[in-house]
């Protein structure tokens, strides 16, 4: 493992986490209700942070693994470490991680997290440390707006994400006068914003589960998908490049394809 052994992972508080994530990850942004968070050091210098929350829906979530409570299981809602962290540096960050969840919060049995083939990676570090595959979708959660900025559908349509939907707002009145009246009642379906020229971006959204108990994996309610269907599928995607044969190693993580979340928040149900 080389100096990768060296790096430290330790809990930060959020607003340290936040500045770490902004600075780092390839949407420049966080998870506003993220509730646990990390930093990598090493050398007493802060390369990178993992924050984990709460599933946006964990409804959907919550039943993949049969008899799972409430606080049962974990997001990983955001992964960014800097290029300059030894090799192996992105699979000792989640290997410690892991153990430290373990270890001070007992009551999670297993870790959600996503990667972004439509934009960033699809996660070869999380097949590198442990994860397995239960999701394989065509993209249809990451939108594009005409002039190239990005959402998430359920940021667009849920009613709850003002930030975000604000934003999409002043780009959608641009082109059509439902924008005041999807802000204040919020929107059910894409509808407007598809007649407004938005569209699903080309690729895929990954879905991976880490069990911090063992006996969970017993209770998996979907599938685990074999790695190489992503090949198969034609899924591969490698720092914001789609290629044809899935990287397996160790990848660099400014990008952080293993960010559980995309530039937003992506949602890939069973």
């Amino acid at each position: 493992m080389g100096r990768a052994k060296d790096i430290i992972v330790k809990p930060i508080s959020s607003t340290d986490a936040r500045k770490v994530i902004k600075a780092l990850h390839y949407s420049g942004t966080v998870v506003q209700n993220s509730q646990v968070h990390m930093g990598v050091f090493i050398d007493g210098r802060c390369g990178g942070a993992l924050q984990f929350g709460p599933s946006l829906d964990k409804r959907k979530m919550v039943g993949l693994v049969e008899g799972t409570r409430w606080n049962g299981f974990i997001e990983l809602n955001r992964m960014a470490l800097a290029d300059w962290l030894p090799r192996n540096g992105e699979s000792r960050a989640i290997a410690v991680a892991m153990r430290l969840l373990r270890k001070f919060h007992s009551h999670v049995k297993w870790v959600v997290s996503f990667a972004d083939a439509t934009q960033c990676g699809d996660g070869a570090i999380y097949r590198a440390s442990g994860f397995v595959l239960t999701g394989l979708k065509v993209n249809n959660q990451i939108w594009r707006a005409p002039h190239g900025e990005t959402f998430s559908r359920t940021s667009l349509t849920d009613g709850t994400t003002k930030q975000q939907q604000r934003r999409a707002v002043s780009i959608l009145s641009r082109t059509t006068t439902k924008g005041k009246h999807i802000l204040n009642t919020g929107a059910s379906s894409m509808s407007a914003f598809k007649s407004a020229g938005w569209q699903p971006v080309a690729g895929f959204q990954l879905r991976y589960i880490y069990f911090l108990d063992p006996t969970a994996r017993e209770r998996l309610t979907v599938p685990i998908i074999p790695f190489s269907e992503i090949e198969r599928r034609g899924a591969g995607m490698y720092r914001g490049k789609a290629c044809v044969r899935s990287v397996d190693s160790d990848t660099s993580a400014t990008h952080a394809e293993e960010s559980g979340a995309t530039p937003t928040r992506t949602a890939l149900t069973q």
